[in-house]
């Protein structure tokens, strides 16, 4: 008998991947954790129902997420990662020797245990000295924080149900007092493809634009996530993504990635006609 994972996407539309096994399922406080093994996606990661990540695709998201702010800002030192339970962001961030401190705030143990055991090359950067793990809630945490990191990035799920505290213009708000007078806010963005996610993208977005003075949305293509066309938003107190783009300076850290390229930096700020309209409907 075949066993098939289907990540809904809207009311008539979801992304089927067949199982080959189920490696975990479990309810933690906090949420209910799946790990399932497929042959075309890897591993993947499953919290209430939904896809988090694939092991086939979740470098793409990770990479985009982290390396388009530190090849913008010249000195980053310390960083908070709200979210990011799995590791992926601080796996990338810590392929930087001039970052100090990274923070993550990951309200579920459970997920960061799961995630050492199944996918722990993902995982296994959260055992870098530098980082240091906040089993706290990410709204509440970030509210006692000021003046305290150069990069924020919120790796956070959905803007539904428990997580939908990191989606209000108060964190935003509390999230620009707590970044250094030249830091840089980096947000997972939605799809802007289905109606009721184009909605959301619109929703944070102006949160964030009545909040810093610098914003911008940037793209990826994500095969496993709801239409595979996922933004991004840059927010900064001071650095423009693109006239501040160090090009040089990037490649001579010599840092390995396989998506994210100085060259495609610029790129991945024009956005489709569609997308331009919906951002500017809040904008103005």
């Amino acid at each position: 008998m075949e066993m098939w994972f289907s990540d809904i996407h809207t009311d008539g539309v979801k992304l089927s991947i067949r199982i080959e096994e189920q490696l975990f399922s479990s309810q933690s406080e906090v949420q209910r954790i799946d790990v399932l093994e497929s042959k075309d996606f890897g591993k993947i990661l499953v919290v209430d129902g939904d896809l988090m990540l694939t092991e086939r695709d979740e470098f793409i998201y990770h990479e985009m997420i982290t390396h388009v702010p530190m090849a913008v800002h010249p000195d980053v030192k310390e960083v908070l990662v709200v979210g990011g339970g799995d590791g992926g962001v601080v796996r990338e961030l810590i392929k930087y020797d001039t970052i100090e401190k990274i923070d993550v705030v990951e309200p579920d143990p459970l997920l960061v245990e799961v995630c050492r055991k199944y996918i722990p090359e993902i995982a296994a950067s959260l055992t870098d000295e530098r980082v240091q793990i906040f089993h706290e809630d990410g709204v509440k945490f970030i509210r006692s924080k000021g003046d305290a990191y150069d990069l924020i990035i919120i790796d956070s799920p959905n803007p539904f149900g428990a997580g939908e505290g990191l989606f209000t213009k108060e964190f935003y708000g509390n999230c620009y007092n707590a970044l250094h007078e030249d830091g840089i806010m980096i947000n997972q963005n939605e799809s802007p493809f289905y109606t009721e996610e184009a909605f959301q993208c619109q929703r944070m977005h102006k949160r964030i634009v009545e909040t810093f003075p610098i914003c911008r949305v940037y793209q990826a293509h994500i095969p496993s996530y709801p239409s595979g066309h996922w933004l991004f938003g840059f927010a900064s107190k001071k650095y423009h993504p693109l006239d501040d783009l160090d090009k040089v300076g990037w490649k001579l850290r010599g840092i390995r990635t396989k998506y994210y390229e100085p060259r495609l930096h610029a790129g991945v700020f024009a956005l489709p006609v569609y997308v331009e309209e919906l951002l500017e409907d809040v904008e103005e």
